[in-house]
């Protein structure tokens, strides 16, 4: 039998997205040596972290706070720009209210108390920021008004932010290893002492002092989505990393860890329908000033419930749950000037007609008829008594439909008329092992597993349902920065122990 292969370090790390690096940042500073298993090639690196836009939600007072993260803002943007505030009780009242009130209250009070100090330490670590000007403001008589709670996103996006943590890291001496598949927990009934990893084909060992899974969730795995999540959720398109299929999840099950959370809940979003999986540029959500119909030509949602970085991370399950998996948003000329970017990529599945009964011709799958028949009652039932401002809910709205809208109700009636054919894109999976707030893992009896922790999306109890945008990698950052602080602690009061002895 051939001897594998042992490194040695004091804390390992599975996974190389936000939550892990932020945790080997973390951990370093806090003067451990690190180490980070990273299941992909180097070129795709950082998980589901580069399939956001870097958006990022946190509380703040005002420009004054925001200054302190964006130092490089002008005076003509501060003076052109309302960017509101977002109090930390409000950010706590949306994580509470959309996962209908079972999050995890310690979890997300951490979380929203600890998110402005957590950017401040990201920029102090090199992330740069700057306003989302292009999805998250319109500009109404010339000021750019922000709106829905998340304001910010890193430059150059997802992959922009993977690149600044990971340019840190090793500027710190983080040692990470690509190709390198984590296995198994190495473990005792004195806790976790290392991990068992395949790098590049062949079976090696890391031992270390504390270990911190940030390897997300399961929703690249269809037997995985398909007994939790249950039917259907194998026929959902994978927008996410391909690498995140519960192998962090399974290793800490496997030793007694306590599953948490809303084991049969997803994010997942309405994107292109033709899109192949695992692609950036999937998601299409100006869906609040249109219409969205499924193949029987009827409303299913509430288009304008909420601003939708409160609804999107929901609506792709409806949409699943549809004749077919799939649904056209359609949009007139009113408010085609308030698409975001992602309607102009090269994942695109769209129709164009000048009017509407050549419109439903077009719209594979669709019931004409009852197409024609749904817009019709719609347009009669709006209130025009409100005028439409898409910066904030404005009560524009319909009534008598069994199917409501309750905000952004503009007529369809002017063409050329567009529409766009969506289906499910999961993201990511809202179930995982419970923590404490310190991010210790947490066995069968509630007790912490001595030297484990975890971070990211591998933690269950925060999102339930549905989620605001921005809130994960938030949640990885503060808890990636809570792991590896109280990782590097064990190991120094392991060490004072052992010396005492």
């Amino acid at each position: 039998m051939t001897k594998r292969e042992v490194y040695e370090t004091d804390v390992v790390i599975v996974g190389a997205g936000n939550a892990a690096m932020s945790a080997a940042i973390s951990a370093s500073e806090n003067g451990a040596k690190v180490t980070v298993l990273e299941k992909s090639p180097e070129k795709e690196k950082g998980g589901n972290s580069t399939y956001t836009h870097g958006s990022i939600r946190f509380a703040y007072q005002g420009v004054e706070d925001l200054k302190q993260i964006m130092p490089d803002l002008t005076p003509e943007e501060i003076a052109e720009t309302d960017f509101g505030t977002y109090p930390d009780e409000k950010f706590f009242d949306d994580i509470c209210q959309l996962t209908n009130y079972r999050t995890d209250g310690d979890l997300a009070s951490l979380l929203t108390s600890k998110s402005f100090e957590t950017m401040k330490w990201l920029h102090a670590h090199k992330v740069r920021f700057v306003p989302i000007y292009g999805r998250q403001a319109f500009k109404v008589n010339g000021i750019f008004k922000f709106w829905g709670g998340m304001i910010v996103e890193s430059v150059g996006g997802g992959h922009g932010l993977i690149d600044a943590l990971h340019n840190e890291a090793d500027r710190m001496g983080v040692d990470v290893l690509f190709d390198a598949m984590a296995t198994e927990l190495i473990h005792d009934d004195d806790g976790v002492h290392g991990v068992v990893f395949k790098h590049r084909g062949t079976t090696k060992e890391v031992h270390a002092k504390a270990v911190i899974l940030a390897s997300g969730g399961f929703h690249a795995n269809t037997e995985m989505r398909t007994r939790y999540l249950g039917p259907k959720w194998d026929l959902a398109k994978v927008r996410g990393s391909r690498f995140n299929t519960g192998d962090g999840l399974k290793m800490a099950l496997d030793i007694g860890a306590m599953p948490h959370g809303n084991f049969s809940g997803a994010h997942a979003v309405g994107g292109d329908m033709d899109a192949p999986e695992f692609v950036e540029g999937f998601q299409k959500l100006s869906y609040p000033f249109g219409i969205i119909v499924n193949a029987e030509g009827q409303r299913f949602v509430d288009e304008g419930a909420d601003f939708r970085n409160y609804t999107y991370a929901k609506y792709g399950k409806a949409i699943l749950e549809q004749t077919g998996q799939f649904a056209w948003q359609i949009f007139d000329q009113k408010v085609t000037h308030l698409l975001r970017e992602e309607y102009k990529t090269k994942y695109v599945t769209k129709v164009q007609a000048d009017t509407l009964d050549e419109l439903a011709e077009k719209l594979e799958g669709v019931d004409a008829k009852a197409f024609l028949k749904t817009v019709k009652e719609y347009n009669q039932s709006i209130r025009k008594d409100t005028p439409f401002n898409p910066t904030v809910k404005d009560g524009r709205c319909t009534e008598g439909l069994a199917v409501p809208k309750s905000n952004w109700a503009n007529t369809l009636d002017e063409g050329p008329f567009e529409a766009y054919g969506v289906t499910c894109g999961i993201t990511f999976t809202y179930g995982g092992v419970k923590i404490n707030t310190k991010a210790e893992v947490q066995d069968v009896l509630a007790q912490p597993i001595p030297g484990l922790y975890a971070a990211g999306e591998v933690v269950g109890g925060l999102f339930y349902f549905n989620y605001p945008g921005g809130a994960g990698l938030m949640a990885g950052s503060v808890y990636g920065k809570i792991a590896g602080e109280n990782a590097a602690e064990f190991i120094e009061k392991k060490s004072e122990v052992g010396i005492s002895k």
